[in-house]
């Protein structure tokens, strides 16, 4: 096989894998990546866009989790500190270290209610002090000890800046690293295309739901077409997150193992709280003891997040509620600043897969992970391995420890490790200042764009940006103008090589346009331009998806969406100019 990994359910028909994974979230497409390396032939499928569930609503931190202390998780924190190593190192054209303070106003509050959770007693949610917090990253140091990327914590006594950013009441900060991740699904993306080039029989499907499994055969239907295809399997993962016990029903699997808890966030167009806050993240609590967090993020504030169970992941949308609680937590920690609706220029909410558990406090369910292998069933010859829990920073260690159990059902061996592997774009990528000035010079030179676009390709592609440039360069980078973050050529590249199927896949999950809110009802249509050239939709196909992206931004993520000189209601009835769009085929790897 060659070309594009991306394919539709129709181009699959008929076919035998020696594995299909239900669910592109981060972790079936983990799995996907571990498993093709090993040589095995794949189909990853989703019912919608790769990674469009909670894979693309995290609160974008690759973190240890420090709060997991409190409850005796020593080998989640072990783990997850030394998966968030390997990220900064595997992926570090997405993925950087992020400072994170946490304003303290006590010796020893919470420490009564620490000692209780840490025994498994309840115990009702409290600040912690000085003490509690000091002890807690000692800790936390010493378990990410091994493979240490990143400075040791330290405490001390409130600045004269802190002291005017935050509350009265904060006498000392404890400040220690985690990391970031700028766009988690272009990660995703990175990894089902390195899994192609390893196992070129591997083959990636978004917006196809899986319908049943009844002997060898998996059943497809098309979202977008709803015609129905079949493939046959030795080994059928259940990677679908929250979703993981309805999709357990169809393959006549085990249900009741997962339970979801939504957390909702919020963008902040908030020039003063982001000057303010430099560099660096603030990790609190609020008044009620929940735990947040604020840092500058693309120009943008990010604020997060709320921790509230769910029984439908499929409904699940940032109540204004929710959006008035962080907007008055903040206003908690930050009373010198002003924080209202009008900032709120993007909301995202993702449902967290989490184990079945009878706690009354989501807060502290358990983040660690399982892996469940359901033995052949009287309609279902094949096993089924389910993936139960976990959270982002871990997804390559719950994808080895699935893959494992695959590759034993199967009868095959490990041949290689993903602990060193580098992901897309991170894969020899300068390390240091100089050596990255050269880059971007040679990017230049040998391309023909500037040094500020080479510096933008390479934030967002990495290594893989010289070749980029080169194409785009050679066809129409011209910059789109309502959206001149993006160019003609750039755009077209991400309509064709991405799997994009539907507006929203390009606008919500290919750019960072949407989240950072770039977005006006005149660079919607401009975008629905492009991709109507690029992937032939005629013009009821345009204005359907047109009405559908600009629909879904303002009820599911209150993007304002503007109104330009021509309005929207003139470019879904296909007033708007036409985009010549040159002809594009590069795969993603380019």
């Amino acid at each position: 096989m060659s070309g594009s990994p991306f394919k539709r359910p129709a181009e699959v028909d008929g076919r035998h894998f020696s594995t299909v994974i239900v669910g592109a979230g981060i972790n079936g497409v983990g799995v996907f990546r571990d498993l093709s390396l090993q040589g095995v032939d794949c189909l990853v499928v989703d019912k919608g866009d790769f990674a469009a569930g909670a894979s693309s609503a995290p609160s974008r931190m690759i973190h240890g989790g420090l709060r997991y202390l409190e409850s005796g998780a020593f080998a989640l924190v072990a783990e997850s500190t030394r998966e968030r190593n390997r990220l900064l190192r595997n992926a570090p054209h997405l993925v950087q270290p992020l400072e994170t303070v946490v304003p303290l106003s006590s010796h020893f509050a919470g420490l009564a209610s620490s000692l209780l959770r840490f025994t498994g007693l309840a115990a009702a949610p409290s600040a912690r002090g000085l003490l509690v917090v000091a002890l807690g990253l000692r800790l936390y140091d010493l378990l990410g000890r091994r493979q240490r990327s990143l400075p040791a914590h330290r405490i001390a006594r409130i600045d004269a800046a802190d002291g005017a950013l935050f509350r009265s009441s904060v006498r000392w900060t404890a400040s220690y690293f985690d990391a970031w991740i700028r766009h988690p699904e272009w990660l995703v993306l990175e990894l089902i295309d390195d899994a192609c080039r390893d196992q070129p029989a591997s083959v990636a499907v978004n917006h196809c739901r899986v319908t049943g499994c009844e002997a060898r055969t998996v059943h497809l239907r098309d979202e977008l077409t709803g015609h129905d295809y079949q493939v046959t399997a030795d080994t059928v993962v259940n990677a679908t997150g929250a979703w993981l016990d309805g999709a357990a029903s169809s393959l006549a699997g085990t249900a009741g193992r997962v339970m979801g808890t939504k957390g909702s966030h919020l963008v902040l167009d908030h020039p003063a709280l982001r000057e303010a806050l430099g560099a660096r993240m603030a990790y609190f609590e609020a008044s009620d003891g929940r735990v947040c967090i604020v840092y500058p993020f693309l120009e943008r504030v990010l604020v997060g997040s709320t921790d509230i169970p769910v029984d439908d992941p499929d409904r699940v949308r940032t109540e204004p509620t929710e959006i008035d609680y962080l907007l008055n937590v903040l206003g908690e920690l930050f009373p010198r600043l002003r924080f209202e609706r009008g900032q709120v220029v993007y909301t995202y909410v993702g449902v967290r897969p989490l184990a079945r558990s009878s706690s009354d406090n989501p807060g502290q369910i358990s983040r660690e992970h399982a892996v469940v292998v359901d033995p052949p069933h009287t309609t279902r010859a094949v096993p089924l391995v389910s993936l139960v829990g976990g959270k982002w920073t871990t997804f390559r260690a719950l994808a080895e420890q699935a893959t494992d159990a695959v590759l034993g059902g199967l009868g095959r061996s490990r041949t290689r490790s993903t602990e060193q592997l580098p992901i897309g774009g991170g894969a020899e990528l300068p390390a240091d200042a100089s050596t990255m000035d050269d880059f971007l010079a040679r990017i230049a030179m040998t391309s023909g764009v500037n040094r500020r676009r080479a510096a933008e390709l390479v934030q967002r592609y990495g290594s893989r940006a010289p070749g980029l440039a080169r194409r785009f360069a050679a066809f129409d980078d011209t910059p789109l103008r309502h959206a001149p973050g993006y160019s003609l050529a750039e755009v077209r590249h991400l309509c064709t090589a991405t799997g994009v199927q539907r507006l929203d896949d390009l606008v919500l999950r290919r750019t960072l346009l949407a989240i950072r809110g770039e977005l006006d009802e005149a660079a919607l249509a401009e975008l629905a331009d492009v991709a109507a050239a690029a992937l032939g939709w005629n013009p009821q196909r345009r204005r359907e998806e047109l009405q559908a992206c600009a629909a879904l931004l303002r009820e599911r993520h209150h993007a304002r969406l503007p109104a330009a000189r021509a309005p929207l209601a003139a470019a879904v009835e296909g007033e708007s100019q036409p985009v010549a769009v040159p002809s594009i085929t590069a795969p993603l790897t380019t």
